[in-house]
Parts: structure tokens; sequence; C-alpha cells
């Protein structure tokens, strides 16, 4: 995407994270690595573990990175929009718990 056409909103953002998420299986592996990432970084709060905190968010990375190079055969939004795309980590996991994306 050329620098001009650069996303600039959270909200332009969503549809194109979604589409990049195609794939059931990669989604799957999103959700896993996300709920392991926060069972991990809650851990890491109530035990006052901090170096469970940097392997919480390597797990989560993780998990979807092997979604986007086997399955997805895309390059994870994360390299060009770290922000939205952590946040979209997020809002995607909430949907699917909500049931309004497949699991």
């Amino acid at each position: 995407m050329p620098e001009a056409a650069r996303i600039q909103t959270f909200s332009e953002f969503y549809p194109f994270y979604l589409g990049e998420h195609a794939n059931r299986t990669s989604r799957r592996l999103h959700f896993v690595g996300s709920s392991i990432g926060l069972v991990l970084l809650l851990t890491a709060v109530v035990s006052l573990n901090a170096w469970l905190i940097p392997l919480s968010l390597l797990q989560g990375y993780a998990f979807a990175w092997v979604g986007h190079f086997f399955f997805e055969h895309n390059r994870p939004a994360t390299f060009k929009y770290p922000l939205f795309s952590f946040m979209g980590d997020w809002r995607m996991w909430w949907d699917m718990l909500r049931g309004r994306i497949a699991f």
C-alpha cells in the first residue's frame, strides 16, 4: 500500500485486518495464542513474576505468525501497523469469543 493510501484509523484498519485473517485455522491460532498470552500476563501480575510479561507477548505472536506464514500465506499486519494490529488481535479475539466471527 503506498504511503499516501496508508490507513489512518482503526475503523478503517479492522476490515483490512479481518481480510488478512480469512483462514479459519489462522483465526483459531490467533485466538489460542492470545488466550495463552492473556493467561500468562494475568499470572505475571498475580505472581509478581515480570519475566512472564515478555513471554506472554512472544506466546501470542508465535501462534499468530504460524497462522500467517503457514495458513494465510501473507505477512502479518504487525510489521506495517503494529498498534492497529495489536488492537485488531484483541478485537477479533473478543468478536470470536462472542460468536460474531466464526471460530
